[in-house]
């Protein structure tokens, strides 16, 4: 399913309850997260949508290196020659997805929110249990523009890993908030603003912290890595997010 221009010249490909997003600036493109393998054809269908071919992609930007973010990072390194960009902090987590210790169990932690296993099971289907790293990437600095298109600010905001960061466009009045604050999670099958359950989360508590961050841009549309977006402004999302709490 594919939903064009959730806000100004961004794209969402979503799948099995996973988003990464495709930002236009004039003729280029900049591919933010990979997703899972099965979004792969997805991706290439919507850049045929939007009548541009895989030159046009100049980097992929990973929020973090979890392995439903970077699914087909590989291949489209491989195949387009597209640079991939990611923090320090999660440049060996990108490169071995799966090494990653959450607070909880995230093996066991489905068995106790049994809303979560559809879709886990959805995501196990296009590919989450079969991701390949991805070794070869550029480093991705935080407190300034990334000079790709669309010219984001980079925000570090680690809890959920490391080197999570968000990226925020404001001319474009949005926030791509990656896992950082998520409109559904996966693990417990929760709606609404969130941080992202203690099963896929390194530091709950800095990632509630850093809500504070995503709240400060001021965008009023924030595109998370899962779930619907979030039209409501990023101020409120936090403060839903923080009353939220942790799982």
């Amino acid at each position: 399913m594919l939903v064009p221009h959730v806000a100004e010249g961004i794209h969402l490909i979503t799948h099995a309850y996973v988003n990464c997003y495709v930002i236009e600036d004039g003729g280029a493109l900049t591919l933010v997260d990979a997703g899972l393998p099965s979004m792969w054809p997805i991706l290439q269908t919507l850049l045929k949508d939007i009548g541009r071919k895989p030159s046009d992609v100049e980097a992929l930007v990973l929020t973090h290196g979890h392995f439903d973010h970077v699914g087909f990072a590989r291949r489209l390194q491989e195949e387009w020659s597209t640079p991939v960009l990611v923090h320090a902090g999660d440049r060996h987590l990108a490169a071995h997805p799966y090494r990653y210790t959450p607070q909880r169990n995230r093996f066991l932690y489905p068995f106790t929110h049994p809303r979560s296993l559809p879709k886990l099971g959805r995501m196990a289907i296009a590919g989450a249990l079969a991701v390949k790293g991805v070794a070869d990437t550029k480093p991705l600095t935080a407190g300034a523009e990334l000079p790709v298109p669309g010219s984001p600010a980079v925000v570090h905001t680690p809890g959920h890993t490391d080197g999570h960061c968000i990226l925020h466009l404001p001319r474009r009045d949005t926030v791509l908030s990656g896992d950082a604050l998520v409109t559904l999670d996966p693990y417990t099958g929760k709606v609404g603003p969130q941080i992202v359950a203690s099963a896929a989360t390194k530091d709950t508590s800095q990632a509630l912290a850093s809500l504070d961050a995503i709240a400060a841009t001021g965008a009023t549309t924030v595109l998370p890595g899962h779930g619907d977006p979030w039209q409501r402004g990023a101020e409120t999302a936090a403060r839903y997010a923080r009353n939220a709490g942790a799982h």
